[in-house]
């Protein structure tokens, strides 16, 4: 054992399955540590581990698997401080390569030795089990009388044409039924808003199933479902008058009368087509179709929703930054179009971000161009400083050529498992780093880490809906570190959904690329256009190849506005620049451009009177995107008195306009145009016949 100081490491090859080397790994960890090494600490070894949880100071194990037991024990021994786990087994030692993945295992060792991140704010799902169970009456009603006593059930039967349903009601009431098609439906765990139409003539709130109705009626049209066959039905409304003073039947409601709504915490969707078609379904809510047994897995998943449910606030939005829109002029509408939740809306020129709905993808983020969002779980400065944590011990402990892998901490997680038990592992270079989702990993993220000395980043897309946004990123960036001279793949995308052989091939057979020769020692900032600044500066520094201008494709967050000689210096592009990249000078009819804030939105070019306005997509570098002068002109001043009226072009164009108004007929008039406020009310005091305002022609 290595023992210096009150932090205990311990390490455990889980029977000598994993290849570890105790005399190197001491060595890449260093002091400061009583780092201890074991085959079988969660069987054999168990009492070392008792005493370790019973020690004072921090205790971090090198194995996840047997947490659970671990952290029993730390309980039984009342600690005043967690047991902190770290996994060397999948992740490092069960590979082909185990025994050169040292370096990797002390940088593992020492990411897991950070401090917890501070905490995100949060909101409270409260759910009370209040159920709402939609679909075809046998399977709505058989759910709901076995779940009566373990949720608070309603039932909504969906309407029905031709044959009399064999489905039956049951004979007490045990719960609220209702009969109609939903209209709407929306909402969160514990806030889901109904809306439907009765639209059969039996209203069955009212119903007493007294089946009247059932022998009043000559065709047979009603069923012990309590509901009008509209098909068989002839409307003799015999039934009408079977039901009597109950009047639970009416063939002529009014829409008023047949609109309903209501709230409820909790909804099972039988329908053959789920009601809410999102790709991300809000939590609460289960659509499993018509199969029995995934029903009964949605109810099993329902049953654990009720009570008080705490979830992060996954992004922060920051309406200062946001390009969305300006003056009713449509501008960046990025995170919109990605949501899968539908969690994101316009209002107004901004948008807004439903904490509630929103389910952490982190997509929203990776696409906006401004970093008006940001994620927050983790947040990129702390992802950043974990990042820097592994590739600085990596590189300490002699690795080379650090390849990162993100990945999402369960789909993701769950197949690197996978592939270091039935397959290869990861590769001794391959570092793998956790996150939420690896939806959130961005340009910022994938620029900063390779700045930063990894030589390659990719992201395992496992768990992902859709991997374009990520491999728009990944294009955008491989397109800067090659235009700089970088050689090799830097950055992958990796599309192995759930199969084991397809992410092995794509970790082992990529071959090394080139990396910066100095990392980078910044901290990879929460703001996104400060850590592209800072990471774009430092590749360009040390770039083999230097470069002025390196040209991108559509989407990217970069680029030039170029403005033609039908520019009028209007100043409508500057007010509606959200990134104050566009700039009117104070002194003279001057617009200027900064190139380093421009996001490309495009809220200049469509609010541009003259159509004056393009733009390019493309990186400027080596100083250049400072800020320049894109058109200035003379100022043009009153006839009379020579004082500055505005830009020349401005009034040119408006003297042109102006030019054919029958109000500007005459040579006094057109004259007049061309002064001032002050001078024009002289002029016209001058001239009594200019201003007889009943002479000037309409």
């Amino acid at each position: 054992m290595q023992n210096n100081g009150d932090k205990q490491i311990k390490v455990c090859d889980c029977n000598r399955t994993g290849s570890i080397d105790a005399a190197a790994l001491a060595g890449a960890v260093g002091g400061g540590v009583a780092l201890s090494f074991h085959s079988a600490l969660c069987r054999g070894e168990i009492g070392e581990a008792d005493a370790a949880c019973r020690s004072a100071g921090e205790l971090l194990i090198g194995c996840t698997q047997e947490a659970a037991l671990f952290s029993e024990l730390s309980d039984d021994a009342e600690r005043s401080e967690p047991v902190r786990f770290f996994n060397l087994r999948e992740l490092a030692g069960w590979s082909a390569e185990g025994a050169a993945a040292t370096p990797k295992m002390a940088a593992l060792i020492a990411a897991a030795q950070l401090p917890d991140p501070e905490p995100v704010a949060g909101v409270t799902l409260r759910s009370a089990g209040n159920l709402l169970i939609v679909g075809e009456a046998g399977a709505a009603l058989g759910w709901a009388e076995r779940l009566k006593d373990q949720l608070e059930v309603s039932v909504l039967i969906g309407g029905r044409a031709g044959a009399v349903a064999a489905a039956e009601l049951p004979a007490t009431r045990s719960y609220p039924l209702f009969s109609g098609s939903v209209t709407s439906l929306g909402g969160h765990l514990g806030a889901f808003d109904v809306r439907w139409t009765q639209d059969n003539p039996i209203d069955l709130e009212l119903c007493v199933r007294c089946n009247a109705c059932i022998r009043a009626c000559p065709e047979g049209a009603i069923g012990y479902d309590y509901q009008v066959d509209t098909e068989r039905c002839r409307s003799h409304e015999a039934c009408v008058a079977a039901c009597a003073e109950v009047g639970a039947i009416d063939f002529a409601r009014s829409a008023a009368d047949a609109a309903r709504e209501d709230r409820y915490d909790l909804i099972l969707d039988l329908s053959a087509e789920p009601l809410l078609k999102r790709v991300e379904a809000p939590q609460g809510y289960r659509a499993p179709g018509r199969d029995p047994l995934d029903q009964a897995l949605a109810v099993q998943d329902l049953l654990a929703l009720t009570g008080d449910f705490d979830k992060p606030q996954y992004v922060a939005y920051r309406d200062t930054l946001c390009a969305h829109s300006r003056a009713k002029q449509p501008g960046c509408s990025n995170c919109i179009e990605v949501c899968a939740t539908q969690a994101i809306v316009s209002v107004g020129d901004k948008i807004k971000v439903d904490p509630y709905l929103c389910q952490g993808c982190g997509t929203c983020a990776t696409v906006c161009p401004s970093g008006a969002l940001s994620y927050q779980y983790p947040r990129v400065a702390d992802l950043g400083l974990r990042v820097k944590t592994l590739l600085g011990a990596y590189a300490k402990a002699g690795g080379a050529a650090p390849a990162l892998l993100f990945h999402s901490a369960a789909a993701g997680r769950a197949l690197i498992d996978q592939l270091a038990r039935r397959g290869k592992g990861l590769p001794a270079r391959v570092i793998p780093v956790e996150t939420w989702s690896a939806d959130a990993v961005g340009l910022d993220l994938l620029l900063g880490c390779y700045a930063l000395g990894a030589a390659q980043v990719a992201v395992l897309g496992a768990g992902s809906h859709d991997l374009t946004p990520l491999r728009r990123q990944a294009a955008h960036a491989q397109t800067i570190v090659i235009a700089l001279g970088y050689a090799g793949e830097h950055f992958r995308i990796i599309d192995a959904a759930d199969a084991v052989p397809a992410l092995e091939a794509a970790l082992w057979d990529w071959a090394p690329a080139a990396a910066v020769g100095t990392p980078a020692e910044f901290r990879l900032l929460s703001d996104k256009r400060t850590t592209l600044t800072f990471a774009i500066e430092h590749l360009a520094r040390h770039a083999p190849t230097p470069q002025r201008e390196i040209a991108l494709t559509a989407g990217a967050p970069f680029g030039s506005v170029a403005v033609s000689d039908a520019c009028t210096l209007c100043s409508a592009c500057v007010g509606a620049c959200p990134a104050g990249a566009l700039k009117a000078a104070a002194d003279a009819p001057r617009l200027s451009f900064l190139e380093a804030q421009c996001l490309q939105c495009g809220l200049c070019e469509k609010s541009c009177p003259e159509d004056a306005i393009t733009l390019t997509p493309r990186l400027l570098l080596d100083g250049a995107r400072r800020e320049r002068v894109l058109r200035e002109a003379e100022v043009f001043c009153c006839t009379a008195c020579g004082k500055p009226m505005g830009a020349k072009p401005l009034i040119d164009a408006m003297l042109a306009k102006l030019a054919g108004h029958s109000m500007f007929a005459g040579a006094d008039a057109q004259a007049r145009l061309s002064m001032c406020a002050d001078c024009r009310v002289v002029d016209l005091m001058k001239n009594e016949k200019s201003a007889q305002a009943w002479e000037l022609d309409e």
